[in-house]
């Protein structure tokens, strides 16, 4: 099974690198294969590689259902109406961003 990840470019670098930034984790990864992304946008990541763009919106609903699966995983954490919705570079994931990005 393959799993992408949105994460958002935090900085731009030379030879079709970048850093993106995932829940507070920060990892280079490939951007030859997307054309005139930006700081801020989003990137889906798969093995080190942006493989697409993704809208900002859809990019924060998935983070929000990871965040809402690590906080099953931990034990059940009320997920009612007041949890609300991940904040890109704002909370870990544990394990759930950490294997992939790598």
């Amino acid at each position: 099974m393959c799993l992408a990840i949105p994460a958002q470019l935090v900085e731009l670098r030379p030879n079709d690198q970048a850093v993106v930034n995932l829940g507070g984790i920060r990892k280079e990864i490939s951007i030859a294969l997307v054309a005139d992304v930006q700081v801020g946008d989003y990137v889906i990541v798969h093995v080190g590689h942006a493989i697409g763009v993704i809208d900002p919106e859809e990019a924060e609903k998935t983070l929000a259902l990871f965040a809402e699966m690590q906080a099953i995983n931990d034990g059940g954490a009320d997920m009612g109406p007041s949890a609300g919705p991940l904040q890109a570079g704002s909370a870990p994931l544990g394990s759930v961003g950490a294997e992939v990005l790598s």
